[in-house]
């Protein structure tokens, strides 16, 4: 595997495989090559493919950074944030290389958009820096549309035999605005409408209700941060007001704060804020305390909603 690259070009390629021997003789090789480059690399890849990439590269693995994405990526909206910016942020100097596998079976249906913006969105977050990532996709086990979304994200298309070709149908905005979906809350949700002076009292109604649908434990925190966060952003950037509603679904407790402000930002939330920049820290704190973070935004404003397992 040998992908022409340039000092400033930001490389994103897709890997499709079908076998486990193709994953593993693809991604080693991928390694390989960073060895070689002298390159500081990290593997984002759910367990099992792990096992997988450390034992083809035997005593070659060390040095290299190791995650589970299943855990360090159950929130793909905390990616580019922690696994990514955080790797490549920590090596400035060079190129650096990262396997990132951030969609596998058994991602939900519910999960999904997020995972596809996300692919979408690296394109932004990495553009003009020196940062190699190669994302594989198991192509017997994921949906038809997976496959089809990720020939859009990546400009760069590698097959499970190493033969490279440029995506004739890349363009990553178009993916961010189709998964920019309507949410629409249960229709017995607990609901609360807030202003400025109601922010205590919106941040309490937030807990009572986790505490009714059953979270307990440190869980709690995590509600109180991300909904004081969030309805605090209404009131200052979302048009002074907002509404949190709160329910339960498929094991998890959801919060949805929805107010009239807009993000201009796709990349809100999931980007460190610049030094000195004012605002851009409540939604990312919001992605790293949840489970899943769904975003959607327009001119009737914006809906943040965010799961945590009970």
């Amino acid at each position: 595997m040998s992908m022409v690259t340039t000092h400033e070009a930001f490389v994103h390629p897709a890997l499709f495989y079908r076998t486990e021997q193709e994953y593993t003789r693809q991604t080693v090789a991928f390694l390989r090559e960073g060895l070689t480059n002298g390159e500081p690399m990290a593997v984002a890849v759910p367990g099992p493919n792990l096992e997988l990439i450390k034992a083809g590269l035997g005593g070659d693995a060390e040095g290299i950074l190791f995650l589970d994405m299943t855990e360090a990526g159950r929130n793909p909206g905390r990616i580019i944030p922690k696994v990514l910016r955080g790797f490549a942020d920590a090596h400035p100097k060079g190129r650096v290389r990262i396997i990132g596998e951030p969609i596998w079976a058994g991602r939900s249906a519910v999960e999904y958009p997020a995972c596809a913006q996300h692919e979408a969105l690296i394109n932004a977050a990495f553009e003009g820096r020196a940062v190699t990532i190669l994302c594989p996709y198991d192509e017997v086990r994921l949906e038809p549309q997976v496959i089809a979304d990720a020939r859009v994200t990546h400009p760069t298309l590698i097959s499970g035999d190493g033969r490279e070709s440029v995506s004739g149908v890349y363009d990553w905005q178009e993916v961010v605005d189709r998964y920019n979906q309507a949410l629409v809350p249960a229709p017995d949700a607990a609901a609360f409408s807030y202003g400025g002076e109601d922010l205590p009292a919106v941040r309490q109604f937030a807990l009572a209700q986790a505490m009714r649908l059953g979270m307990t434990g440190d869980r709690l925190m995590d509600v109180e941060l991300a909904a004081a966060e969030l309805t605090t952003n209404s009131v200052v950037h979302g048009g002074g007001r907002g509404t949190l509603a709160v329910w339960a679904e498929q094991g998890q407790l959801v919060c949805e704060v929805r107010d009239a402000g807009r993000l201009a930002d796709p990349l809100a939330g999931r980007r460190p804020p610049e030094r000195g920049q004012l605002g851009g820290r409540g939604l990312m704190l919001v992605h790293y305390v949840a489970d899943l973070v769904r975003v959607h935004t327009g001119y009737d404003g914006t809906t943040v909603r965010f799961y945590l397992n009970l």
